[in-house]
């Protein structure tokens, strides 16, 4: 459902694109994308729903207290994430099950959006673990997004956030989304997050080329 509905909004607020390496998304995975604005998962969630993905999103545990977004969440069988506290790893075993499943599971591994109130591309930020314990306990690879062009829908203060959303219709700003080719990490936890930030850099870098960022925020 939240596939859905991000696949027929996103297209008003923005001219979306997309690329993908071989083999694309023909297996169960685990999406790990860079984390920028607010309206970023929406973009990409429209994005692997044009590819034919509805993926399964590991999310912080409080927007299942907004009673409408949870019944959605529930009912597309979403995890919440409870950070910081006991249940932390549930989020964990819970998305195991749904790559055995044969479902994709789309994970950020930043954590966080970052502080900056510019509209401007930067690369990722460093991983928290959750994507290498992950996939250490699934065996599941990663696959690689890039988004860019989400901060030009919405970053910033507050108010900026809620203008660039009422104003983007008419900006059509360009949005990529790029998935790369899966990759293995190491068993161990801090190897792993510095591959999966590599490969996420990585696929980051080319959608921002592709809506034309300077190469020097590409770099």
């Amino acid at each position: 459902m939240l596939s859905r509905i991000a696949a027929a909004v996103v297209p008003s607020l923005g001219h979306l694109t997309t690329s993908a390496e071989p083999p694309g998304l023909r297996s169960p995975g685990i999406l790990v994308a860079n984390h920028t604005s607010l309206a970023d998962p929406g973009i990409v969630l429209a994005a692997l729903h044009r590819m034919g993905v509805e993926p399964v999103v590991l999310a912080t545990a409080g927007l299942w207290r907004i009673p409408l977004l949870r019944y959605l969440l529930d009912r597309d069988g979403h995890i919440p994430v409870h950070r910081r506290t006991a249940r932390a790893a549930d989020a964990l075993y819970g998305a195991a099950a749904a790559l055995d499943a044969g479902r994709h599971v789309l994970i950020y591994g930043e954590g966080r959006i970052p502080q900056r109130r510019d509209a401007a591309e930067a690369a990722p930020l460093a991983f928290r673990s959750g994507p290498a314990r992950l996939a250490a306990v699934s065996g599941a690879p990663v696959i690689p997004v890039g988004q860019a062009g989400a901060r030009r829908v919405s970053s910033g203060s507050g108010a900026k956030q809620f203008a660039g959303l009422l104003t983007a219709p008419a900006r059509r700003p360009r949005l990529h989304v790029h998935v790369g080719a899966p990759v293995r990490l190491p068993q161990e936890v801090a190897p792993a997050s510095a591959a999966a930030h590599e490969a996420v850099t990585a696929a980051w870098r080319i959608a921002a080329r592709h809506i034309g960022e300077p190469a020097a925020s590409a770099a």
